[in-house]
């Protein structure tokens, strides 16, 4: 993938990884009543959010999954690319867009609702306990997928173009004239009528 498809990319997995981390921090922060937070007052927004947020993920997984599969039953061999994306640098740059989201969501439910902002040290402390699992395994699929969905995409569409021009080629027919076509016929007829005759009559005389 070039670098600005890789940039945006890499922008909407950690917008949605985040509220799955948003999960997992307040999971781990208020246990059995994380449920019940996250779906009252200020965060009532929460929940629909989350499941759109999964849900589109899950479906961008399962499309990369299939492109993959399909372009490896095509070639008849495995799909990966030369080069792959660094692992450190995706977990990096997905940490640090889905640890931002964090925080910034829960200073704008804190104002909306009107309560005390948390503490910065607070907010870096849970959003990473929440987030940076979330990064690790997103960054994970993402390096493997990257590596090998454009070249899957790639050899579809060549696949693809092969069988359109395939069946888009023209038939070639090589015209015969009318004369040419009269001609052979005559020539076959004059010999079957020479073959029924035999030799002419001089020869058979000379032989008496």
């Amino acid at each position: 993938m070039t670098g600005r498809r890789t940039a945006f990319a890499v922008l909407g997995l950690g917008l949605l990884g985040s509220q799955a981390g948003h999960l997992l921090a307040y999971q781990v922060r208020f246990g059995a009543a994380a449920q019940q937070i996250q779906s009252s007052g200020a965060h009532a927004y929460f929940p629909l959010v989350a499941k759109t947020a999964l849900g589109a993920a899950a479906a961008a997984l399962i499309g990369a999954l299939l492109l993959v599969g399909l372009a490896r039953i095509l070639n008849g061999r495995r799909i990966k690319s030369a080069s792959e994306p660094s692992y450190v640098s995706l977990l990096a740059g997905l940490f640090s867009i889905q640890l931002a989201a964090f925080v910034a969501q829960e200073v704008a439910e804190a104002i909306i609702a009107g309560n005390r902002v948390a503490s910065a040290p607070d907010l870096m402390l849970w959003g990473t306990l929440g987030q940076l699992p979330i990064a690790a395994i997103a960054a994970l699929a993402f390096q493997w997928l990257s590596a090998r969905i454009e070249v899957a995409v790639g050899l579809i569409r060549d696949i693809v173009r092969a069988t359109i021009a395939l069946h888009a080629a023209p038939t070639i027919a090589i015209p015969v004239s009318a004369a040419c076509e009269q001609a052979l016929v005559s020539s076959r007829m004059a010999w079957s009528d020479l073959t029924r005759r035999g030799p002419p009559t001089s020869l058979r005389i000379s032989q008496y």
